[in-house]
């Protein structure tokens, strides 16, 4: 039971990292560069307080001086009126984003609107709101499953036909590469380089 149960825990960590990867790093970096995204959404909150230090987290402590100026700059122009509040928000909310998008070493390219945030990365705060990851890796699960399974039996199908002509030799190499393809994208990801100053991951065993 014990072995069945690591053994489920590591297919499961597995799969959470191949769906992540489609996201990066473009479309990861997307999610904090959102309006509904947890970085502008505590930015939201620092400003209304009035109190930076729950912001200076998303930033390096290299970058923290700017961020405070910027801070500081915009709840002195918010006390200007509405119009002036929105456009220091905004000022804000832009440099912020773009310097934490440097510390990741990631370009900013603006902001983006609310709801633009990845299914996926949505289902991954929630999951760390409720304090529970089952939701989240069962749904991960049974997406990555589907597409590892129909990937093999679409290139298992083929190699069926593969000798029949030539025709037939070329599709079952499509789905063969395209199979093949799916599944180092998983290893890639397990194996490869780190990512948010994680450790790398030990290297698979040869055979």
């Amino acid at each position: 039971m014990k072995k069945k149960f690591g053994k489920s825990l590591v297919m499961v960590w597995t799969i959470l990292l191949f769906g992540l990867v489609a996201m990066l790093p473009g479309q990861a970096a997307a999610h904090c560069d959102s309006l509904d995204g947890p970085v502008i959404t505590e930015a939201r909150a620092a400003l209304e307080k009035g109190d930076i230090t729950q912001v200076l987290k998303w930033v390096r402590a290299d970058d923290e001086q700017d961020i405070r100026e910027a801070f500081a700059q915009t709840l002195a122009v918010r006390k200007l009126g509405p119009a002036a509040q929105e456009l220091a928000d905004r000022y804000f909310f832009e440099t912020l984003v773009r310097i934490h998008r440097a510390g990741e070493g990631a370009p900013y390219t603006g902001l983006k609107p609310a709801g633009a945030t990845e299914p996926v990365v949505v289902k991954a705060d929630r999951a760390l709101e409720k304090g529970s990851v089952n939701e989240l890796a069962k749904a991960i699960a049974a997406h990555t499953e589907k597409g590892v399974s129909e990937r093999f039996h679409r290139a298992l199908n083929a190699s069926k036909h593969a000798q029949d002509s030539v025709q037939a030799g070329r599709e079952y190499v499509e789905a063969y590469v395209t199979y093949v393809h799916y599944v180092e994208g998983i290893a890639q990801v397990v194996h490869g380089a780190p990512h948010h100053g994680e450790a790398t991951a030990p290297a698979a065993h040869q055979h």
